[in-house]
């Protein structure tokens, strides 16, 4: 039986008598009344999907996944300490992707706050995600705001995601399974879920419109580059080809006409041809935009990534002859190291090779040696091994990769110069984690200038910026099949920080083959993280290279380091780095 509360509650709604509710909720509930037929008073259960549907409507809105994971995992971040949970659910009202506490998995799944569940009003009456579709507007449905019993408990804040066309594409929930009464407490709650919405739509437009001009626009010129109000996509000719559903509102506030299709001209006094000078290298308080209607605001223009941009970019590229050229896909700083070893592998300079545990210095090593002279050994030896002078004085004329050379005993050291000065047939390189200045302390003088004739520095994996080709190698090799990766898992693949760098991607990769019932890796087949970095990137870390790795892409790189853009922006600032014009 329902309370007597509620039940005034429900007869005050169906008469139409007003409690400071919004008319919103009101309308909602004689829409289930009415339309629907149905019965507050029963205790239905959530409604969900079938796992095949479930598969469908995942697959149809997986480039939509893909673009708003990283967005919503850094929300949740934000709010899981509250015991908010968050839905994405497509516009059919089927929650496609979900964040919450694994402790109350089944009182989450009970309420609904789960993969699956489909939350339209004629299935669930008055609730969130179902009010959101139908209003397309942001809303808040409180407790006794729904319609059902059995989800009065509930506190859900949703905001609808549009579309480049401005259709509607989804609706990001944030949901409490119990909460403070008052309803105004769910106003952090609206400014967090309509931001994040705002932030998602940003991201589709700029993953959409590669080929097209977009122009970024805030009224705020502190912000204008990092966290923009709203954004068109232009094509050549300056008509508008997407929007932000901001962008509406910015440019249209009366809502008297439609932007697709229309000239940027009608809006602004501004023509394509003025939107280079609104590129990164002018300062963003001399980027004044004027409105038609005489309003002001600041704007930032990003150029189309043309195939013949794309192109020339390529010609510049020089693919190092042999194992070299397959040791890394497109990654600026990769191309210079490799270079640089083929320019070194012929000769006989000992060469140190650093970087983190898992970073391919062996291998590199490998292709160094199958790059040099033809017909020698190649000997792998570690420098903890009471073995080690013993197995180099037998071994045959070749390469010699001495592992982890800051592990060498003190005793054999000694042993290894004179070995050195002996075998003249034997060209050495050496790995260690360590940079060259503390290798220093670890080897004798006499040594350590005879091993270090050169030095080859590994990127870890969070700075380079062929992760993308790096994945697909390595799925190859871990499949016999022709299996890929979902966008969302690609995603949470490439958002991770990967403290055992190669190695350890491709044991997650291998795993997830192992999981996969299809030929589609999605996001319930990846292994969860085994463990953070050991420790966060320090303000001395290669912030630079971290930055190119990610293509100056903020959010990204805040990813990889894990933390939020706003420490990312300081610390670029402290280090006193701009992205390139």
């Amino acid at each position: 039986m329902l309370e007597v509360d509620h039940v005034e509650e429900i007869d005050r709604v169906l008469r139409g008598v007003e409690t400071g509710r919004d008319r919103l909720v009101s309308d909602s509930w004689r829409r289930c009344v009415d339309t629907y037929g149905m019965d507050p008073s029963r205790l239905d259960s959530a409604h969900i999907v079938t796992e095949t549907e479930l598969r469908e409507h995942r697959e149809q809105s997986e480039r939509l996944i893909a673009t708003a994971r990283s967005g919503l995992q850094a929300l949740f971040r934000q709010v899981a300490g509250h015991n908010y949970v968050l839905l994405l659910a497509d516009a059919q009202g089927v929650c496609v992707d979900f964040f919450g506490d694994p402790r109350f998995e089944d009182q989450l799944r009970d309420a609904g706050l789960y993969l699956g569940s489909n939350w339209t009003e004629e299935l669930a009456g008055t609730s969130g995600v179902g009010s959101c579709i139908v209003t397309r507007e942001a809303v808040t449905i409180h407790q006794g705001d729904h319609f059902g019993v059995a989800h009065v408990p509930l506190s859900c804040t949703a905001a609808p995601i549009f579309d480049t066309r401005g259709e509607l594409s989804a609706v990001l929930d944030i949901s409490l399974l119990r909460s403070p009464s008052p309803k105004s407490t769910q106003n952090l709650a609206m400014s967090l879920v309509t931001a994040s919405a705002r932030r998602v739509e940003m991201a589709n437009l700029m993953a959409m419109t590669r080929r097209d001009w977009v122009l970024r626009v805030s009224t705020s010129p502190e912000f204008l580059e990092v966290d923009p109000d709203a954004a068109v996509a232009l094509d050549g000719s300056g008509r508008i080809v997407g929007i932000t559903s901001a962008a509406s509102r910015t440019f249209d506030p009366k809502g008297l006409s439609r932007l697709i299709g229309s000239r940027i001209d009608d809006w602004l006094d501004l023509s394509v041809d003025d939107l280079p000078d609104l590129m990164r290298g002018k300062p963003t308080e001399e980027r004044m935009l004027r409105l038609k209607d005489g309003r002001g605001l600041f704007g930032h223009a990003i150029a189309p990534q043309t195939p013949q941009m794309t192109a020339a970019l390529r010609r510049h590229v020089r693919t190092p002859p042999g194992a070299l050229g397959s040791f890394a896909g497109p990654d600026p700083a990769l191309e210079r190291l490799l270079a640089h070893a083929a320019r070194l592998a012929p000769t006989q300079v000992p060469l140190l090779l650093t970087g983190e545990t898992g970073t391919g210095k062996e291998k590199l090593a490998r292709a160094i040696h199958v790059s040099g002279p033809k017909g020698r050994g190649f000997h792998a030896v570690r420098c903890d091994e009471n073995t080690l002078i013993a197995t180099l004085q037998e071994a045959v004329a070749g390469t010699v990769f001495l592992r982890g050379i800051e592990n060498l005993p003190a005793g054999a050291q000694a042993a290894l110069l004179r070995l050195l000065d002996r075998r003249t047939d034997l060209r050495f390189l050496a790995s260690c984690h360590c940079t060259p200045t503390e290798l220093s302390q670890v080897l004798r003088d006499d040594l350590f200038f005879r091993l270090v004739g050169a030095t080859l520095a590994l990127p870890p994996l969070r700075h380079r910026a062929d992760l993308d080709w790096l994945i697909d190698r390595l799925l190859r090799r871990c499949s016999s099949e022709a299996m890929r990766l979902s966008p969302a898992a690609r995603a949470e693949l490439k958002s991770r920080s990967w403290p055992g760098n190669i190695r350890e991607l491709e044991q997650v990769l291998e795993v997830a083959v192992a999981l996969c019932e299809g030929t589609v890796i999605d996001l319930p087949d990846l292994p969860p993280p085994l463990q953070q970095a050991a420790s966060r990137p320090s303000e001395e870390d290669d912030l630079e290279a971290l930055m190119k790795a990610c293509g100056w892409n903020m959010s990204q790189a805040a990813r990889r380091l894990g933390v939020n853009r706003s420490t990312v922006l300081r610390r670029l600032r402290k280090a006193g780095l701009t992205p390139p014009a």
